[in-house]
Parts: C-alpha cells; structure tokens; sequence
C-alpha cells in the first residue's frame, strides 16, 4: 500500500521535468498575472479591459526597449545610468531634425514623406555614437562604467535643454507619430494576420530547435510535451491579439476617418485598434536582440566576458572592443525608445525620459539578468518591464500617489534582488 501511494508523485515530477519548463520565467507570469488580478479587483474590473491593456502595452514598450539592451550591459559586468539622459538627447536631436533642420536646411514641407525617416536616422546615428563613446571611455582608458554613465545622466539630460533652448518642441510629424501607439495601429485584420504569422513562426523555431538538438545528438522533450508549449504559445499570442482588437475606435474618430475619405460610415460599423506600431518594433527588438544572444559570435563573447572577463581576454577576446560594441548597441536603442516616447506624447518635452535610467535597470534584475554578470536573457527583460510598468500604472489608477510609487518600485527592485540571491544559491547558479 506504501510503495502504491508513493507512486503518483514521481509521475507528476516526470511530467514537469518533460515540459522543461523555466521556473524563473514562470515565477514572473505567476507574479505578473497575480499583481493584475489584484488591481483588478481593487479598480473594480477596470485593470483588465482591453483599454487599459492596450495603453499598458505602449507604456512598456520604450523601457523594454532599453532593458533589452541593459541585459547586455550588465551581463559583461557594466551599468549603465545615462540612459533616461541619452534617450531625451535623441529625442530632442529628432524633434529638432523634423522641425528645424530639415524645413530650414532642406526645404521640405510640412508633412513631406522623408521627414520621419531623416529624423529617425539622426536619432539612431546620435545615440549609436555616444553610446559607442561610453564604451570608449569604459573598455580602453578602464574608467568604471559607474562613474561614465553617471556623468552621462548629468551631461545629456542638459544637452537636450541646449538642443532645444528649453522649449517643448512639437507638433512632430504625422508619420513619425505613427510609432507612438494609438496613432498608429495595425487594425483587426491586420493584427490577425500577424498574429498568424507568430504562432507560425514560434512553432518552426520550436522545430528547428528539436531538429538541431536531434542532429547533435542532444535530449529532447517528448513530441506531446512540443505539442503543449506549442499549443499554450499559439493561445498567448492570439489571447493577445484577441484583447487588443477588443479595445474599440471611439465612434467620432471612425466617423473623422470616413469623412477625410469622402465617404459615409455604415450604421452600427465598429473597429478596434489592434496592435500598436510601437509593439511590433518592440517584438523586431526582441527577436533580434534574442538571435544576438543565441546564435551569433558577439553575444557567445557577451557571456562569456560576463561569465569570467580574464578568461574571456586570454582566450583572445577584444574585451575592450566588445565594451565599445555593447554601449553602441544600447544607444541605439536609446534612439529607439525615444522615437517612441516622443511620438507617443506627439512632441519633445525636457523631461522626457526622466527616471528611466531607475526603471530600465530594475526591468533587467527583475526579469532575472544577474548583477554579478554572465547570467540575463532578453524575455526576462522585457516581462519584467511588463511588470514594473502593471505596478506603476495599476497604483495610479488606485490613486497612489507618485512619491509613494517609487517608494514601492525601490522596495520591489531591492526585493527582486533578494530572491534572485536566494534563488542561484538553493539552485547551485553562479
């Protein structure tokens, strides 16, 4: 009777181990969807609408952008606290570009189809090299990433109010807005598409990996455990896409749409926004970012210098110049997040930006990116942005004030480090 009893807990562990499943990852899904349960029910059924996930989703999106990019960063043992500054000189460089530079040195006219492009490239350009710059002053005259960055968040924060002269630049151009989120939305049957189009493309990479894993010999999952990861990823996307093409087009807006296009809407037509611009280029962020990680020589030099940087330069890796490598790659993705904040609020204001540095930083250690280097992956990055933005915008609906929110941010931020501690130690993780 013993040994029949002890027999159904060795299947439920055999089941568990099959999945393979991360329990990082699933301890911050568990994290994320009880703090949104939470708010919920103390906003009265307002967190989950369609409405405030959507808005939730392009709030997140320039933080996860630069916490994609700070996983890098800590991961070869660096900080990076200029952030928040980079992101508001680019955006100032852009918002001068489309206002200034290009009326008054080109000649193109208002709403002239390169205007967005120009201004996005003077951005991406601008934050590259200074980023690049950092990772000079860092990797070959060996000055702490602490005391660079520091001086950074000093100096482009206030190059941005020179750029400017201190003015709030804007209206920027419609196109550009675009990328701002509600302006710019792929609509219901866009978004199915590109819904589609991901469940397919997560199910080939799922069985690519099996293949490969296969080819080299390597264990792999059992085909029913594939079929439940492929199947519970196929529902997440499209869930998804599903509650964002819930949230609906106010009726005046549709009724704009019709009339600019000299025709008459039907009675009763409705149409939801569906995926922001603005999440799409984050997905393009994080799969790029991710095959960097994965599949190419730069990111297997990232984590190797993060895991042991002396072994990493014996065995005859640039160090110096993967620190110049991994600070460009952050400013550019500086420029990215501030293509979006920027054309979300529709203009340039100074303190566009501000505290981002705090919040990219705590994106990157609550997702699981180690401190002490080696260890960070880019999912985890942008989910914990995913959090700390549901704690930031749920308290606001509660009505807690913003003094009181960083308190609590600083509070979940020492938190997170504190179980990532516990849990490398109980799991024997470096």
């Amino acid at each position: 009777m013993t040994e029949t009893a002890q027999q159904p807990a060795p299947t439920r562990r055999s089941v568990f181990a099959s999945l393979e499943l991360d329990t990082r990852l699933l301890g911050m899904i568990g994290a994320f969807v009880v703090l949104a349960l939470v708010f919920n029910v103390v906003t009265d059924g307002r967190f989950l609408t369609p409405r405030n996930i959507f808005n939730l989703t392009i709030q997140t999106v320039s933080v996860a952008i630069m916490a994609t990019g700070m996983v890098f960063i800590i991961v070869t043992r660096h900080i990076d606290l200029s952030v928040g500054s980079l992101l508001a000189t680019c955006s100032a460089i852009m918002a001068m570009t489309q206002t200034v530079i290009v009326p008054g040195w080109l000649g193109l006219g208002l709403g002239h189809p390169l205007i967005a492009p120009l201004a996005i490239v003077a951005g991406l350009v601008c934050g590259t090299l200074i980023g690049a710059f950092h990772g000079w002053l860092v990797g070959y005259l060996t000055i702490p990433a602490f005391i660079v960055t520091l001086g950074g968040l000093l100096i482009w924060r206030n190059v941005a109010w020179y750029l400017t002269n201190g003015q709030t630049i804007g209206p920027l151009d419609e196109t550009y807005q675009l990328f701002g989120g509600i302006g710019g939305t792929l609509g219901e049957t866009g978004s199915w598409i590109v819904g589609m189009l991901a469940v397919l493309a997560a199910w080939v990479a799922m069985w690519q990996g099996r293949r490969s894993k296969l080819a080299h010999e390597f264990p792999v999952k059992p085909l029913w455990a594939e079929a439940v990861i492929a199947a519970v990823a196929a529902v997440g996307i499209m869930g998804f896409v599903l509650l964002l093409n819930s949230y609906e087009v106010p009726g005046p807006r549709l009724q704009r749409i019709f009339e600019a296009r000299g025709e008459t809407m039907p009675a009763g037509y409705t149409a939801g926004y569906g995926i922001p611009y603005s999440v799409l280029l984050l997905l393009a962020v994080a799969v790029v970012m991710t095959l960097i990680a994965r599949k190419t020589r730069l990111g297997r030099y990232i984590f190797a210098t993060g895991g042991n940087p002396d072994a990493a330069e014996l065995s005859g890796i640039n160090t110096r110049l993967l620190t110049v490598k991994v600070f460009a790659l952050m400013g550019a993705l500086c420029a990215l997040a501030a293509l979006v904040a920027s054309a979300r609020l529709t203009f340039h204001s100074n303190d566009i930006g501000t505290l981002d540095e705090l919040r990219v930083i705590a994106a990157a250690v609550i997702g699981g990116t180690a401190l002490s280097g080696g260890i960070g992956t880019i999912y985890g990055a942008i989910l914990g942005a995913l959090i700390m933005q549901s704690l930031q915008s749920g308290m606001a609906m509660v009505g807690v004030d913003a003094p009181f929110q960083n308190i609590v941010v600083g509070g979940v931020l020492v938190f997170a480090v504190l179980v990532d501690i516990i849990y490398r130690r109980r799991t024997g993780a470096k």
